[in-house]
């Protein structure tokens, strides 16, 4: 296996472990979301996803992540998606709105043509927005991505990243959320990719909301040849939050 991928699964249940056991003394939240979902592009279904986002504060300024998601669906006996990811995350709060951090993460998406991808690296960003009404915060990243396609054949490089998200709070219980990510291959300028999604969100109680949302997932140049460029998510989610 190539030693970069050995990296990333070693790192993956490493930070887990320290998280976890940080977590008694140290502040945490976690926000689960089930979905019903409606995709378009590569996977044309009709299923369920589930997600979730651990965090911890460690400390004022440091705080860890874990992110993981599930789609699983059958169509007439027939797989029809099937779309796993998790990473985990560090961000270092160097003042009120610049931060940093290390992302390592996993994910497979078949009906995408990928069979596995490992990436990592370190990033920065700064909080434009800090609230009440208004947040904005901009990222830029380095990752090494080793993939695996269900052709059999892999790609190793160097990718950048730049990552935007935005939210505005109409009230206390009702909140808008816009985010874009741009993905860029160093080796071939033509490998990119754009992702967006699009979130209402209503709370319906202290631990429930209800979160409307659709996703564009651009690949400028999918492996195999042939698969279509975009696929969409179009979801109607229960959040709890802990």
């Amino acid at each position: 296996m190539n030693p970069f991928k050995n990296l990333v699964l070693f790192l993956l249940p490493v930070l887990l472990i320290a998280a976890v056991a940080g977590a008694e003394e140290k502040k945490w939240k976690d926000e689960a979301e089930l979905s019903s979902v409606n995709t378009g592009g590569n996977s044309n279904v009709a299923t369920f996803s589930a997600k979730n986002l651990l965090t911890y504060g460690f400390s004022e300024k440091l705080e860890g992540s874990w992110k993981a998601a599930a789609m699983n669906s059958k169509s007439e006996g027939v797989r029809s998606a099937e779309n796993y990811m998790t990473e985990l995350r560090g961000d270092y709060l160097f003042s009120q709105h610049f931060f940093g951090g290390l992302a390592v993460g996993w994910n497979k998406n078949k009906f995408a043509g990928i069979d596995a991808r490992y990436y990592g690296g370190p990033f920065a960003g700064y909080k434009f927005l800090v609230g009440p009404k208004h947040f904005l915060r901009g990222e830029v990243g380095l990752d090494y991505v080793s993939e695996e396609y269900t052709d059999k054949t892999e790609n190793d490089f160097l990718r950048g990243r730049l990552f935007g998200a935005y939210q505005f709070h109409f009230t206390e219980l009702n909140k808008f959320k816009q985010s874009v990510e741009y993905l860029h291959d160093f080796d071939d300028a033509d490998n990119y990719n754009v992702n967006t999604e699009t979130a209402l969100i209503t709370l319906l109680s202290q631990n429930f909301s209800l979160k409307t949302s659709y996703e564009i997932k651009f690949d400028n140049k999918p492996v195999p040849a042939g698969l279509k460029k975009t696929d969409t998510i179009l979801a109607v989610s229960l959040l709890v939050n802990f």
